[in-house]
């Protein structure tokens, strides 16, 4: 396997995708919750808000969180939820169905989040990333919010360059997502070792962009939803195949349990198993 290889093909696909005009980001799969999220320039406070959601349930529903809570106060102007009470945001959160899984905790940093804008960015979140900061500034900024952990604080840099196309001084601070799409697919490649912590993810990503970790995010979320799925991967149909440890067969799982669960315990045939082998349908991890 080579490594470097492996990377400069992930990174060279990633920034012809990096290179397209931006577009709406489809975060939740609803028309009107994506509209708000995307338009950072009148609702900047809806995309940092979304971000705070993100974790300990269904990322689409996280992500709708901003524009269901619009649809009970009847605006997401920032005045009016800068006016709005910690108890009327927890009354609204807790609602059937509630906004979030965590619904008192993510209700208190909702209002929290309001709150720092308010004081800290005159209203105004844009004002975390405007002025070309350096990666570095946009990070620390979002961990400066309640709930903000590592993880969400680099993701939303990572959206906000990737996919918003803000500009910024640098991109070192700019971490890979250690998302299961990839997880899967650092593992497949042979890029980590299978079970590989997030803390590994991110540091192989450095070792092999420093410059700026996260440009394998977009080639990873690619291949793990078009190709390199949890069962029945189309490894055939991959550019990556021909570097893939597991689609040609370094690891030796030519048919996963996953598979067999399918197949309903029904063992292959001889030419079955065969031809699996032969083409790199591989088993998924």
């Amino acid at each position: 396997m080579n490594t470097k290889k492996i990377a400069n093909v992930l990174k060279r696909r990633s920034e012809e995708l990096l290179a397209q005009p931006r577009k709406i980001v489809p975060f939740t799969g609803d028309v009107a919750a994506d509209a708000l999220l995307n338009d950072i320039e009148h609702y900047p406070h809806a995309f940092v808000i979304a971000c705070l959601m993100d974790r300990q349930w269904q990322a689409e529903k996280c992500w709708s969180a901003p524009y269901r809570f619009k649809e009970r106060l009847g605006s997401f102007e920032f005045d009016d939820l800068a006016a709005v009470s910690q108890e009327r945001v927890t009354s609204l959160f807790i609602q059937s169905p509630p906004l979030h899984r965590l619904k008192e905790k993510m209700a208190e940093v909702f209002y929290a989040a309001i709150q720092k804008i308010r004081e800290q960015y005159s209203g105004n979140a844009a004002r975390i990333w405007q002025g070309h900061p350096s990666s570095a500034t946009i990070v620390r900024r979002f961990l400066e919010s309640r709930g903000a952990g590592p993880k969400i604080a680099t993701m939303a840099a990572n959206i906000l360059v990737r996919d918003f196309k803000v500009q910024v001084s640098d991109k070192f601070s700019i971490d890979i997502s250690a998302d299961v799409q990839v997880r899967r697919v650092f593992e497949r490649l042979g890029l980590v070792r299978k079970g590989a912590s997030n803390e590994e993810i991110i540091y192989t990503a450095r070792e092999l962009n420093p410059q700026y970790p996260g440009i394998f995010d977009l080639a990873s979320w690619e291949i793990g939803r078009k190709w390199c799925r949890p069962r029945m991967p189309s490894c055939e149909k991959c550019y990556m195949r021909q570097y893939c440890s597991t689609a040609n067969g370094t690891i030796q799982e030519t048919v996963s349990r996953y598979e067999r669960q399918a197949n309903k315990r029904i063992k292959p045939t001889r030419s079955a198993r065969f031809a699996r082998s032969a083409c790199g349908l591989c088993a998924g991890r």
